[in-house]
């Protein structure tokens, strides 16, 4: 997944492209080794808004990728260019994983990537993109949504968490959280299970979940219960648990589980403790616990998720060198 293309054409939102393009097109100082190898690709010089943009290959190029980025679609009511949709389906054919944009979801609903898949768009236009494309399970509720070869995010912001996203599932926790401190951004926002993360908490110091949470970050190894965060919060569990709902899209218990493994996954990534140390570092209280976790939440086993980024880890040192 080291080569990434952002596939474009006339209509494209700038915010959106913009976006991959800062992530995607330079490495953060404190990341070793290659950086992707990014390729902005059209049929011809590109104008979005007032600016205009000068394609590095053809769509052709697609093919070769292995991640093709599709922005925004600034107008839904027109149907995309042929040539766009045609290219992106060729690309995922010959193996690529595609991603989508904001609106950049029509262009893979047209290309039939979304059919009998859960996907995302920008909120105004999902109601819109459920009704052009009825074979899409439509979520108007995350800010993406990820199937493996075939991701699509929300509107705007979101754009930045798939791209993030993307990162943390290439290269790892750490690297992605470099990426978002280098862009002053969260590295991840909300909770959820591996495949969607669903809406944030609201960015007021007012809010009563404000202080809770940053509390209970600091707590991940102790055995805390619904009843300990209602207590910490002064609130009933019924009440804590609309609280979570309206804000994160999920439990408690489920926020908490979500925390745990991301504190899971970076000890596996940066340190050479032990599954059963880790498992006391995180709160799981015994290994088959986290194994069973990790592997249902991330889709590997704790051990190979190790074994991968320290692998992929050595690879970067000897490019380096």
């Amino acid at each position: 997944m080291s080569s990434v293309a952002l596939a474009v054409t006339d209509g494209m939102l700038h915010f959106e492209l913009s976006v991959a393009y800062e992530v995607f097109g330079s490495a953060p100082d404190a990341v070793p080794g290659p950086w992707y190898d990014l390729s902005v690709c059209g049929s011809d010089a590109v104008r979005f808004g007032r600016f205009r943009l000068e394609p590095d290959h053809g769509f052709d190029r697609l093919r070769h990728a292995g991640t093709v980025i599709v922005p925004g679609w600034a107008d839904v009511d027109v149907e995309p260019p042929a040539e766009l949709v045609d290219a992106v389906r060729a690309a995922h054919e010959a193996g690529a994983r595609v991603a989508s944009l904001c609106t950049g979801a029509f262009v893979l609903a047209a290309a039939g990537l979304l059919d009998g898949k859960r996907a995302t768009t920008h909120w105004a236009h999902t109601a819109e993109l459920a009704a052009r494309h009825p074979r899409v399970e439509v979520d108007p509720d995350v800010l993406y949504v990820d199937n493996g070869s075939v991701l699509t995010s929300a509107g705007k912001a979101a754009a930045m968490d798939l791209c993030l996203h993307l990162v943390r599932l290439d290269r790892g926790s750490s690297v992605a959280n470099a990426v978002a401190r280098r862009l002053v951004v969260p590295p991840h926002r909300g909770g959820g299970q591996a495949q969607f993360v669903t809406a944030p908490v609201p960015a007021r110091d007012d809010h009563p979940l404000a202080g809770l949470l940053p509390w209970v970050i600091e707590r991940l190894d102790e055995p805390l219960t619904v009843e300990d965060l209602a207590r910490r919060a002064r609130m009933s569990s019924r009440h804590l648990g609309r609280h979570f709902k309206a804000a994160t899209g999920t439990t408690p218990l489920q926020w908490l589980l979500t925390q745990r493994i991301r504190r899971a996954q970076e000890l596996l990534e940066k340190t050479d403790d032990g599954i059963d140390a880790i498992a006391a570092a995180t709160g799981m209280g015994t290994a088959t616990t986290l194994r069973r976790h990790f592997n249902r939440t991330v889709g590997v086993p704790p051990d190979t998720y190790r074994r991968t980024f320290r692998s992929r880890g050595r690879s970067s040192d000897v490019h380096t060198a």
